[in-house]
């Protein structure tokens, strides 16, 4: 029987549990005092303290930017770097960062990012997923197409030495995208930051120099 103390109250709503557990997440309160527009901040901060894929006087990618925390721990840690973020939702404008509306996968949206930076870049990122359905297998086949599609959109702009940072899901398409990345990169690092969510499939990739 469930007493006061139950962990989801009889009537609560889907979206007040979460607001409930979000005030419960210590990363979700730190991004809000160390003014990061989202917890995912702190998932790219680990990535880059395990595998240093970003330094000063680098160029490079935020593909699905937005609410845009990647793009800010980018631009408030090093200096003299070539941002480009990219998404298909409007955010609000950050310091040093060129942005841009669209798709990613669009030809004039490419255009405009190799206009931008007229050479091959360092480093490309992508921290996309759709929302989620409730179907797993769906979700999971979803991630795995932007992460391809990210991961094509890199082959083709990364520099040799370049890195390709991309969540993925675990599931029944993980092999494939491993296989994928072994016929692309020399180095694959595959990563989940204790910030991610216990119960979040997530994951992260972490590719290095191009074949």
């Amino acid at each position: 029987m469930c007493d006061n103390n139950c962990s989801t109250t009889i009537g609560e709503s889907s979206r007040e549990q979460k607001n409930r557990e979000q005030k419960r997440d210590i990363f979700v309160r730190r991004s809000k005092v160390e003014g990061y527009r989202s917890r995912a901040a702190y998932k790219l901060i680990e990535i880059n303290e395990k595998f240093k894929v970003l330094k000063n006087s680098i160029s490079l990618v935020d593909l699905g930017s937005a609410p845009g925390s990647w793009s800010q721990y980018i631009s408030r840690n090093f200096k003299n770097i070539k941002l480009l973020s990219i998404d298909l939702k409007e955010m609000e404008e950050i310091d040093n960062t060129y942005q841009i509306i669209g798709d990613f996968t669009a030809k004039e949206p490419q255009k405009k990012i190799k206009d931008y930076f007229k050479s091959k870049i360092d480093v490309v990122l992508s921290d996309m997923a759709q929302n989620t359905t409730g179907n797993k297998n769906l979700d999971v086949f979803s991630v795995t197409e932007l992460c391809k599609e990210a991961m094509f959109f890199a082959k083709n702009i990364l520099k040799n030495n370049g890195s390709f940072v991309c969540k993925i899901f675990m599931g029944s398409t993980f092999k494939e995208i491993m296989t994928e990345s072994k016929l692309i990169f020399k180095q694959i690092k595959v990563f989940k930051p204790s910030s991610s969510r216990k119960d979040s499939k997530e994951t992260f990739i972490v590719c290095k120099f191009l074949r």
